[in-house]
């Protein structure tokens, strides 16, 4: 069998699959991003910063991605003061025309991206028979449409490279569904099967594209449901590890996804729920 190794110098061609020359992996350089630029999409908050974060702990330049400009901001602050190469490109996911020209600027202007974690989103809870179809569409655009305006954007120069990585926030709800939120169930199923479209086009130039699928985390956008005594008891009795995640649970997937460590794997959907989609 064939050695895998892997060179930090290594040209964009060789950085996702097992290349000549260089230094015998080891686990800590499978890892390692260092040299590699990631675009977040949504991570002027929750998940997304958090993933954000634990990506630039792994050694990558990050690029900041919000729709606020002060929560941007904000954010860009907090990894600056903690010594990481941060930019920020505050474009609106859902609109195809500013998704292209944010991005194929800042490959003109500033170089690479490298990872592409496509986490924006959003959640709308109403009964199915009275949800708003305004409504509707705004949700499928965030969640389901930016996902491929953003991949294909993105995967356009990954492909002339011959190599990228793309992570896909899928989630729970990509596997089953709550009363309220068949919308949200249904964006979520789409991001999963775009995901192994893209990875069915574009593994054979080089790309590894998969999902990550939280389950129920504690964030910002989660706090109601934290603070709601009667579903935190169900959701501890439904999950067999019995709590909440914390969204810091989700950067060791998400780094194995973005990471030469995961040359070989494509089109997959990586659950991290504490196994509630594994039991009845």
């Amino acid at each position: 069998m064939q050695d895998l190794i892997w060179s930090p110098a290594a040209q964009h061609a060789s950085w996702g699959t097992p290349v000549s020359g260089g230094t015998t992996v080891s686990a800590s350089n499978l890892f390692d991003l260092t040299g590699r630029r990631a675009l977040v999409t949504g991570s002027g908050q929750g998940i997304g910063f958090s993933l954000a974060r634990g990506l630039a702990q792994a050694g990558a330049e990050i690029i900041l991605n919000d729709i606020d400009p002060s929560r941007l901001e904000g954010a860009a602050t907090t990894l600056r003061d903690a010594g990481v190469i941060v930019h920020t490109l505050p474009f609106d996911v859902t609109a195809p025309e500013a998704v292209a020209a944010a991005i194929d600027g800042f490959e003109a202007e500033t170089g690479p991206i490298d990872i592409l974690v496509n986490n924006a989103g959003m959640q709308v809870r109403a009964p199915l028979e009275a949800f708003p179809v305004e409504r509707f569409d705004a949700l499928m655009r965030l969640n389901l449409n930016a996902v491929f305006y953003c991949g294909q954007a993105v995967a356009r120069h990954m492909i002339g490279r011959g190599a990228g990585k793309i992570v896909n926030i899928c989630s729970v709800q990509t596997a089953l569904a709550r009363p309220s939120i068949a919308p949200y169930t249904a964006s979520k199923g789409g991001v999963a099967n775009l995901t192994k479209g893209m990875a069915t086009d574009w593994a054979r130039h080089g790309l590894q594209i998969n999902g990550l699928a939280p389950g129920y985390f504690k964030t910002e956008l989660t706090s109601a449901l934290v603070a709601d005594e009667a579903f935190t008891v169900w959701l501890s009795a439904r999950t067999p590890a019995g709590r909440w995640g914390d969204v810091e649970e989700l950067i060791g997937a998400c780094v194995f996804l973005a990471s030469p460590a995961s040359s070989f794997v494509n089109g997959h959907i990586l659950y991290v729920d504490g196994g509630i989609t594994s039991s009845v």
